[in-house]
């Protein structure tokens, strides 16, 4: 694998939270608490989207205690938009952990990182590998990809990936082992890419079994999905005099665990109207539409506007000036600019007649 890290050496990614080959070479080692915090927000999610939570987080809260010390609100306010919500309520208590019981240092092998709330074996062996340079093998999608071509394997996943995996332990190298797990998983985001991949430019063009026969573009093969099925609901956007708005703090566990939004109906097949207070609502003619890991989401918005002594049945009111819509969810921020809209549009007919 030499040519592997030959081709890092001169090709790798420049990411905020990595340490490059030349600097390590002189001796710069990462900081654990960087690589945990930038591996758990990739779960799912796309190195450009990450990047600029990742610098907003590191800013605010640049080591593992001060995470620890946040304030949890604080938290999922600054993750809205990353999704899987889940991750920020495990990304404080393992925090909190690390602080606690591992005087803020994160332990540098994987069976003590297993036992941190949010690290599984994947992010366990990033940790171990890239933080601290142990021979741990790091198998995600782009890993599963380069294994599959370059041994041509048939079985598609995901039930290959017991087989990929023990492939990329194979590989993996006692010296410059987080090197290696970084090439390996730049080779696969930029050279073997699943469309289209740059064969004729990549390190391991000569071994690489799928190209010799010319199916690398077939692999790895995936078991069909079955079709997403779609949910609705219904969901309220209230607003008193004084511009308070209306929102609810979801459940700590379930979808969307811990975060602010708008309060609204179960999402179901057939959801039955709850409206949070009485008012005269307003209904959007457009729906806010999103798609979650598991399901496809249809939400009706409905709109009001109550005076500053109303009193909601559900949520509490949220003093204009407190308010950020950056800080809600995807789904329910969509649903605010929704509803932001249609009221400009009412104001500028409104004004033409």
């Amino acid at each position: 694998m030499n040519a592997l890290l030959d081709w890092y050496d001169a090709n790798a990614r420049s990411m905020p939270w990595r340490i490059g080959p030349t600097e390590r070479k002189k001796g710069q080692r990462p900081d654990p608490y960087r690589v945990w915090l930038s591996e758990v927000m990739l779960q799912q999610t796309t190195v450009a989207a990450v990047k600029e939570y990742f610098n907003r987080f590191t800013t605010r809260w640049p080591t593992v205690t001060d995470l620890a010390n946040a304030d949890d609100g604080d938290v999922m306010a600054e993750w809205a938009g990353l999704g899987y919500y889940a991750r920020a309520r495990n990304l404080l208590k393992c925090a909190r952990m690390v602080a606690s019981d591992f005087d803020g240092q994160f332990p540098d092998n994987t069976i003590e990182l297993l036992k941190l709330p949010g690290i599984g074996p994947y992010t366990a062996a990033a940790i171990s590998s890239i933080a601290f340079d142990n021979a741990a093998t790091v198998v995600d999608g782009n890993v599963e990809r380069v294994m599959s071509r370059l041994y041509a394997v048939q079985t598609p996943l995901p039930a290959a990936k017991p087989e990929l995996t023990e492939l990329a332990a194979k590989l993996t190298p006692q010296a410059r082992s987080g090197d290696h797990a970084q090439a390996v998983m730049d080779l696969g985001a930029t050279i073997c890419t699943p469309k289209s991949p740059s064969c004729v430019i990549c390190p391991l063009l000569n071994p690489c079994e799928a190209r010799k026969t010319g199916i690398q573009a077939e692999l790895p093969k995936k078991t069909p999905k079955a079709p997403k099925p779609t949910r609705h609901g219904y969901i309220y956007l209230v607003q008193r005099e004084d511009g308070a708005w209306l929102l609810e703090r979801r459940p700590d566990k379930g979808l969307l665990g811990g975060t602010l939004g708008w309060p609204g109906s179960v999402w179901e097949e057939d959801p039955i109207p709850n409206p949070p207070i009485d008012a005269d609502w307003r209904t959007s003619n457009q729906q806010v539409r999103h798609t979650f890991t598991h399901f496809h989401l249809i939400l009706t918005v409905l709109s009001a506007n109550v005076s500053k002594n109303a009193a909601s049945l559900q949520g509490d009111f949220v003093p204009l000036a407190d308010f950020s819509a950056k800080a809600l969810p995807t789904v329910m921020r969509k649903a605010y600019e929704l509803a932001q809209n249609q009221q400009l549009a009412a104001l500028k007919t409104e004004k033409s007649q």
